[in-house]
């Protein structure tokens, strides 16, 4: 058994009373067979998002977001080691005491309060706060799709931020693609916009994103990052494979 399960498991027998999102997270990259974004090797592999209307949410959608914390931090999460990944969820999420989290652990209380701040400095400097207001979110991929579809390159570094980081995730088949800076992402999203016949907006893990069309086939899945009006990261899911999973429809 990994360690991620070894706590987890001990988590759920300890903690019985709290069904906790962390044990899920914990889980989740075996049982929907997600890895972590390893930059340095140049492959990507990006979580599965959850795509709904923009209109609507059902019950079920809205429990599936609930457990999504956003393409971003579920990325820099992978990064942490487990007991960094476990002690940051149970306490900066879910305010759980570390008198709680350290014999979960099976350190001192004090070593869980350290290694807890090591975890928030990480995810902090990894992941800025990003910006929360749907409808100003909204505007900005309105934007962004606006200026792609129109081929409008200055329009599109209005837009994004100077060290704006795309990732593109093709599976098996499709080499992943990561790009830096503006300029280089701006090129590419007007190139894209050429083959996707139909890109409408859609809620991607509950914010604002993007699903393009070619007829009645998905082409992709794009999450956005957004801070301070400005898109900071860009993610993007085109394995036709786990696109077809999703049950998109245009």
């Amino acid at each position: 058994m990994s360690e991620n399960f070894f706590l987890a498991d001990r988590f759920e027998v300890e903690q019985p009373g709290l069904k906790a999102v962390a044990y899920r997270m914990l889980r989740s990259r075996t049982s929907r067979r997600e890895e972590p974004l390893p930059e340095h090797d140049g492959s990507v592999r990006l979580p599965d998002p959850v795509v709904t209307a923009p209109a609507r949410v059902d019950p079920e959608q809205e429990i599936l977001i609930a457990d999504s914390v956003g393409i971003a931090l579920m990325i820099v999460l992978e990064t942490l080691s487990p007991a960094e990944r476990l002690a940051f969820v149970l306490h900066d999420m879910f305010d759980v005491p570390f008198d709680d989290i350290a014999p979960i652990l099976g350190r001192t209380t004090i070593s869980t309060r350290q290694l807890t701040s090591r975890a928030r400095r990480r995810v902090q400097g990894a992941a800025p706060a990003a910006d929360t207001d749907v409808a100003r979110k909204r505007d900005v991929v309105d934007a962004f799709l606006t200026a792609s579809r129109g081929g409008d390159f200055e329009a599109l570094l209005a837009v994004l931020d100077p060290e704006v980081v795309a990732r593109s995730d093709g599976g098996t088949l499709v080499p992943s693609i990561l790009r830096r800076g503006a300029a280089d992402v701006a090129s590419q999203a007007i190139t894209f916009a050429r083959f996707a016949a139909d890109a409408r907006l859609a809620l991607v893990n509950g914010t604002p994103g993007v699903v393009s069309f070619a007829g009645d086939r998905p082409l992709s899945v794009m999450s956005f990052t957004i801070r301070d009006g400005r898109i900071t990261g860009l993610d993007i899911l085109t394995d036709p494979d786990r696109l077809t999973a999703l049950g998109l429809s245009a």
